[in-house]
């Protein structure tokens, strides 16, 4: 196993990504912890721009779970075609939001045990919408999270949950509501998966990657 950022070499690493962007927001479009939630929902194996087109639209005619309800599978479908695995998303999105209204008031839950009950939904939709609006700091590993900590010596694991458990470990607790967010904006943007923008990137001389680039 190569050796793992030091602690120091940890809060520094965040304290950069913190001083150039110190209140990071997910991208996904959302007006309440409901849409948030099935944009999440949308976005598996899907780009958040991709979905954002869809979701304009939707959210318009259906953002509380009886107006989505109302929509009917069928229609929410339409609204979401041009989005990767639409039928079983659609599916999803209709029976999330009746068990919302059966079982929840129509309130989406504030904790990982509930939120992974629903249809769709699993420990990285949970997390994120924990850390988004609920304000939790929860960790939700994605393919660009995965990459980033393997890649810097954070956390190394050949599983989310193992990148996930390493990273609770490893951040600093004034550093974790946000930790997320950064990492994902980070490997979006400069540590990106073919050829990462090392040159640019703020903590080159902290990042353990061997293979930097060079322009």
């Amino acid at each position: 196993m190569p050796r793992r950022l030091k602690p120091a070499e940890v809060h520094e690493f965040f304290s950069r990504l913190h001083a150039i962007n110190p209140e990071p927001k997910g991208e996904l479009f959302y007006t309440n912890a409901f849409t948030l939630l099935v944009a999440v929902v949308l976005s598996a194996q899907a780009t958040d721009k991709g979905v954002n087109k869809a979701t304009g639209a939707l959210f318009a005619a259906a953002d509380t779970p009886e107006k989505m309800v109302a929509l009917g599978e069928d229609k929410i479908r339409d609204y979401i075609k041009t989005i990767g695995l639409n039928k079983a998303k659609a599916k999803n999105v209709f029976l999330l939001s009746q068990i919302l209204i059966d079982k929840y008031g129509s309130e989406v839950p504030d904790n990982r045990d509930d939120l992974v009950t629903l249809p769709g939904v699993g420990r990285k939709t949970a997390n994120v919408v924990l850390n988004i609006f609920f304000g939790q700091p929860t960790i939700a590993v994605d393919t660009h999270l995965f990459r980033v900590s393997n890649r810097t010596g954070l956390a190394y694991g050949a599983s989310p949950d193992a990148i996930e458990q390493g990273l609770e470990k490893t951040i600093p607790p004034e550093f974790k509501r946000h930790a997320h967010h950064w990492l994902i904006l980070h490997g979006r943007y400069i540590c990106v998966a073919r050829k990462p923008k090392c040159p640019e990137c703020p903590v080159n001389d902290i990042c353990l990657f061997r293979d930097k680039t060079v322009y």
